[in-house]
């Protein structure tokens, strides 16, 4: 199945809330892991750290995949993965304490049709399409081909 290059870019409030906890996991994990031995590298080698969102996030991402981790509601470090080329979203989660030690793979999902929604669980003052309506209707964006919205009625003395 083909996309077009516009679908991959589409990123919804709640994929984009997600994609910031991915980025805490992954440097909760890091975190966790500590030093992996050997002598610190020398500063020319020292490379710079992901950026750093509110709350201890830390997020990154290269031309195919975004990182972003978070810690969850139970303090356990989260890693959302979101593949951008596969459309693909998968979670885990880090525990660094008692017997649960441990990555766990929480869950995935493909996200393409996510994509695609005009909103979902969306509490806005305005819907999309509400919201679409008004831009429409004010002139700042164009209708849809064979959508046109029903023009208002005139006022008494053609104003």
């Amino acid at each position: 199945m083909t996309t077009s290059p516009l679908v991959a870019h589409r990123i919804s409030p709640n994929t984009a809330i997600a994609i910031g906890a991915c980025g805490l996991l992954v440097g909760a994990i890091g975190w966790a892991r500590g030093p992996q031995g050997g002598s610190n590298p020398p500063p020319s080698e020292v490379t710079q750290p992901p950026p750093t969102l509110g709350s201890g996030a830390t997020a990154d991402s290269n031309q195919r995949m975004i990182a972003v981790t978070g810690v969850d509601v139970t303090g356990a470090s989260v890693l959302y993965l979101v593949d951008t080329q596969k459309m693909r979203l998968a979670v885990y989660q880090a525990s660094s304490t008692g017997s649960s030690q441990g990555v766990r793979f929480v869950g995935a999902r493909r996200i393409e049709l996510d994509m695609e929604l005009d909103g979902f669980h969306d509490n806005s003052e305005y819907s999309y399409k509400a919201l679409k309506d008004k831009f429409v209707e004010q002139g700042l964006i164009e209708a849809p081909a064979g959508n046109a919205p029903p023009k208002s009625p005139e006022k008494p003395g053609g104003q």
